[in-house]
């Protein structure tokens, strides 16, 4: 089939990409004219594992292409997703301003029937929206649907090649048919594919990540108050996750959660429950658990060192708010790093992918180092906030004989408290003694 990705953010990339990988002729449109010349010469704008060689193949191949031209791209496909961002507005609402405006930009250039298709993630009614929009500028048959991503990211390539579900949310026949046929090369093996109105399918993405969110927050709420009872939260939480109707994931205490999608997904589904009236209290808890938890490790340091920092080197290692990508928004660390600056601290950090993207926010009030134990080298503390694989088992000698204060601060409860207090490290987790 022939498809328009508007917009070559993270879904537009991943989408695009994926979609030319099983034989369709895909162009990912942006009026980024910088951002297009940069994948034009080869460059990903974002580092997603696997994606830079994705794109490679498909782009010699001779099926995915970058271009400027959005109207050329609408009018030659028989697809157009719109794959553009919904960032969080002042008042908590989702900004659909970018997604009206691909609309407006659709109505005005179709010239025979398309199915219209939102990628992005928006509040449910949006899809109602979009058809009003394009409607208002055309006199052609058309369809809409709704077809939200569920991508993680650093496994983004794998979960959409292999969809753990596909919703497709539309009531126009030939819209549901097209977006099966595009999607059953991805679920042969077994048929995933969940058909619903557009309402239903908006409302599915919201829930799905709020339903995550959630749990990481609940378990971080018990986290605190297991340090307060003397009990482990990581006993706990493998005691929890046994029973088959909860099951382990999103289960793991932390220094709360960040990224490109719960903190807004969260807030905009607030925002539409206010809007009809109601109060979506568990959601409300969940923001307000999360907000605590972006202060727990940087609280835990201050206290340690009697409130305050001045004089102490505190080392961060993890900057991105997950392993495997370079994204930094809403990321924990970035909390950290502001608390521990407002306490007096020098700031050393290291992530392998990510310091860039930080640099630009603080510059040399923050010392970026090449190499995770350059970051404690005459460190009065380590902070742990990302889990990437190689802070996983360190060389603690090394790491002993490099700091000036042993103290050890695992935000994410991956070293094993007992050996380190033994090896003469003081050492503290997130809900554990």
């Amino acid at each position: 089939m022939r498809l328009a990705m508007v917009g070559t953010g993270y879904v537009g990339l991943v989408a695009g990409a994926g979609f030319a990988d099983f034989g369709n002729d895909v162009v990912c449109a942006d009026v980024n004219a910088e951002k297009i010349a940069c994948l034009d010469r080869g460059e990903v704008p974002i580092y997603e594992p696997g994606l830079d060689a994705l794109i490679a193949s498909n782009v010699k191949a001779g099926r995915l292409r970058f271009s400027t031209d959005v109207v050329k791209a609408i009018r030659d496909a028989e697809v157009v997703f719109i794959a553009v961002g919904t960032p969080s507005a002042e008042d908590g609402s989702a900004d659909l301003s970018h997604v009206f405006k691909v609309a407006e930009t659709i109505g005005k250039n179709l010239e025979g029937f398309k199915v219209i298709v939102t990628k992005s993630t928006v509040p449910v009614g949006t899809a109602d929206k979009i058809k009003a929009i394009i409607a208002k500028h055309t006199k052609h048959d058309f369809a809409v649907a709704s077809n939200p991503e569920f991508l993680k990211e650093g496994a983004a390539i794998n979960d959409f090649m292999k969809p753990d579900r596909v919703v497709i949310g539309s009531d126009h026949p030939k819209a549901r048919e097209a977006l099966r046929h595009l999607y059953s090369a991805f679920v042969r093996a077994t048929d995933r594919i969940h058909v619903m109105d557009a309402r239903s399918a908006e409302l599915t993405k919201y829930a799905s990540n709020a339903l995550l969110a959630t749990r990481i927050s609940f378990m971080n709420d018990l986290a605190v108050l297991a340090e307060k009872l003397g009990a482990d939260i990581e006993l706990v939480r493998k005691g929890v996750g046994a029973d088959p109707r909860i099951g382990p994931k999103f289960l793991f205490p932390g220094p709360g959660f960040g990224g490109s999608c719960f903190p807004k997904d969260i807030s905009a589904l607030l925002f539409a429950g206010r809007e009809v009236g109601i109060e979506l209290e568990m959601v409300r808890a969940t923001e307000v658990v999360n907000a605590r938890q972006k202060k727990i490790l940087g609280r835990k340091i201050v206290e340690h060192f009697g409130g305050s920092l001045a004089g102490k080197t505190i080392a961060v290692w993890g900057l991105a708010f997950k392993p495997q990508t370079d994204d930094i928004r809403e990321a924990p660390a970035l909390t950290l790093i502001d608390d521990l600056l407002a306490a007096g601290a020098k700031v050393q950090a290291h992530d392998p992918q990510a310091m860039d993207n930080v640099k630009a926010i603080y510059g040399d009030r923050v010392h970026f180092a090449e190499g995770m134990y350059g970051a404690v080298e005459g460190a009065d503390a380590l902070a742990l906030v990302t889990e990437w694989h190689e802070f996983r088992t360190p060389d603690f000698q090394r790491m002993k004989l490099a700091m000036r204060t042993r103290s050890l601060f695992d935000g994410r409860n991956m070293w094993a408290p007992d050996e380190l207090r033994e090896m003469g490290f003081y050492y503290t987790g997130i809900g554990r003694q």
